[in-house]
C-alpha cells in the first residue's frame, strides 16, 4: 500500500475529491498553510495499492493536476479503511509501473554519493583485477557484487526519459569517472603486484582464461549488455530489488574494465584496446536498452525543449552529445570490424576440421584478439580449442593449415594457436560420439 499527500487549491479540490470518490477511494482533507505569505490549500490523504499508483496519477494528470507541485508517495506496512479491500481486490492482478516520481526516488535510492560511488568502484576493481589474474572466478564475482555501478546507469536512463537534464548529465559525468577510477585501479593494482614480485613481468596476460574472454567486442558480450540494461530498466520499473540485476550488470563492466588497466600494465597494447572497446560498447548498449524498456512503458519528458534551454549548460549538453556520437560510431564501425572476422574465422575453423585428416578433432572454443587498426607491435592472435580422442599418437598438424586458410579468407595475417584436449575412453564401442558442433567464438 501507498499513502499519497496531495496538496490542491481551492479550485482543484472539488476535482480531486470527485475523483475518488468515483473510484472508491477514502480520503481525508485539511486546511494547511504553505510557505507561502497568508496562502492556505487543501491537503488531501488517501491510501491506495501500489498497482494503483500509476492509474491514480496518470487520471490526476488528466484533470490537469501537476504532480510535481507538492505530491508525496509513502510506503505502508499497512492500511484499513471502509473500502480499502475492495481497491485491493480491484487492483491485485494488474500490472502497474511506477510513477514518474517513484521512479526518479527509486533510481536516486540506488545511487551512492561521487566519494562513496568512487571508493567503491575502485576497491571493486582491484578485487576483479586480482580475480582476473588469479583465473579466479568466484573473485571476480565478488567484485561484481560490491561495484555499485548499477546507480549512474539507472539514473542517467531515468533522467533521459523523464526529462530530468541535471540527472541525466550528472549521471554520465558519474559513469565516465567511475570507469576512469576503476581501470586506474588495475593500473594500480598490477603496478604494485609487479614491484611486489607477486605477477612477473614476462606474464602473457592473453593467454589467462578469463582475461582472454574479455579481449575483443563480440555477440555475445553485446547480447550480455542489452539484456542486462532491460533487465535493469524493468526492475527499476517494479515494486522488486535491483540488487541481484546490479550485480549482472557490474558483470558485464568491471571486470572488462579491469582488463584495460591489466593489458595497459603488461604492455599487451591490443589487449587493452579491445578490452576498451569491448567496455564502451556494453556500457552503451547496457544505457540504450535500458532507456528503450523505460520508453517502452511510456515514460516521457513532460515538456519540449527540456535537453537544450536558453541557461549556462547548454554547452555542456551539445558538448555530452558530440562525445556520445563519436564513441556510438567508433565502437559500432570496431564491433561490426571484429564481428565480421569472427564469423569468417569460425567458418574456416569448422571447415578445416570437417576434413577427413582431421576426424579425431572437435571444436570446442575459437577466441580472437582485436583486429582493428592501432598502434601494435604482434599481428593478433586467433586461439582454438579442439577436443581429440587419439590421446596416444601426435596431434596432426592444423595450425599451419588454418594459419592459410584464415589469411586467404581475411587478408589478415594473425597468428595461429592450437590447443589440444585429450579424452581417453574406457569402452570405445559404448561411446555415443556427438555430431560435430559448430565452434564459438568468446
Amino acid at each position: 500500500m501507498r499513502l499519497v499527500q496531495l496538496l490542491v487549491s481551492d479550485r482543484q479540490h472539488d476535482t480531486v475529491t470527485d475523483f475518488l470518490d468515483s473510484e472508491g477511494i477514502d480520503y481525508i482533507r485539511r486546511r494547511v498553510r504553505t510557505n507561502e505569505p497568508d496562502t492556505t490549500k487543501w491537503l488531501i490523504e488517501f491510501p491506495v495499492p501500489t498497482d494503483a499508483i500509476g492509474y491514480v496519477f496518470d487520471r490526476l494528470i488528466d484533470m490537469g493536476i501537476d504532480e510535481e507541485q507538492y505530491t508525496t508517495v509513502i510506503s505502508l506496512e499497512g492500511a484499513s479503511t471502509p473500502r480499502s479491500e475492495s481497491l485491493l481486490d480491484r487492483f491485485a492482478s494488474d500490472f502497474d509501473t511506477l510513477t514518474r516520481l517513484e521512479l526518479k526516488s527509486k533510481a536516486r535510492d540506488i545511487s551512492y554519493d561521487l566519494r562513496s560511488f568512487l571508493v567503491m568502484i575502485f576497491l571493486s576493481a582491484i578485487v576483479a583485477t586480482v580475480g582476473l589474474l588469479m583465473d579466479s572466478p568466484a573473485v571476480v564475482v565478488g567484485s561484481m557484487v560490491i561495484a555499485p555501478i548499477i546507480g549512474p546507469v539507472m539514473t542517467a536512463t531515468v533522467g533521459a526519459a523523464t526529462g530530468d537534464r541535471k540527472m541525466l548529465l550528472h549521471s554520465l559525468r558519474n559513469q565516465a569517472l567511475g570507469f576512469g577510477v576503476a581501470i586506474l585501479g588495475a593500473m594500480l593494482c598490477s603496478v604494485g603486484l609487479q614491484l611486489g614480485g607477486i605477477a612477473p613481468n614476462s606474464l602473457d596476460v592473453s593467454t589467462v582464461e578469463l582475461i582472454s574472454l574479455r579481449s575483443a567486442p563480440n555477440w555475445f558480450t553485446a547480447l550480455i549488455g542489452i539484456a542486462s540494461g532491460a533487465a535493469g530498466a524493468f526492475a527499476l520499473t517494479t515494486k522488486g530489488s535491483t540488487s541481484l540485476v546490479g550485480v549482472m550488470i557490474a558483470a558485464a563492466l568491471i571486470p572488462a574494465a579491469a582488463t584495460v588497466g591489466i593489458a595497459a600494465m603488461w604492455g599487451a597494447s591490443r589487449l587493452a584496446v579491445g578490452s576498451l572497446l569491448l567496455l564502451v560498447l556494453t556500457l552503451l548498449l547496457i544505457n540504450a536498452s535500458a532507456f528503450a524498456v523505460l520508453w517502452w512503458f511510456q515514460y516521457r519528458p513532460q515538456r519540449q525543449g527540456w535537453l537544450v534551454s536558453a541557461d549556462s549548460g547548454t554547452w555542456l549538453v551539445v558538448v555530452t552529445g558530440i562525445v556520445l556520437i563519436a564513441l556510438t560510431v567508433l565502437t559500432a564501425g570496431a564491433f561490426y570490424e571484429q564481428s565480421s572476422f569472427e564469423q569468417t574465422v569460425n567458418h574456416e575453423v569448422e571447415t578445416t576440421l570437417a576434413a577427413p585428416e582431421y576426424a579425431s578433432l572437435e571444436p570446442v572454443t575459437v577466441r580472437t584478439e582485436y583486429t582493428g587498426p592501432g598502434p601494435f607491435s604482434s599481428p593478433e592472435t586467433v586461439t582454438v580449442v579442439v577436443s581429440r580422442t587419439d590421446g596416444d599418437s601426435p596431434p596432426p598438424e592444423v595450425a599451419e593449415t588454418l594459419d592459410r586458410r584464415i589469411t586467404e579468407s581475411t587478408d589478415e595475417t594473425p597468428i595461429v594457436r592450437v590447443r589440444f584436449d585429450s579424452y581417453q575412453y574406457s569402452n570405445t564401442s559404448r561411446v555415443n560420439v556427438p555430431s560435430r558442433p559448430s565452434p564459438l567464438g568468446t
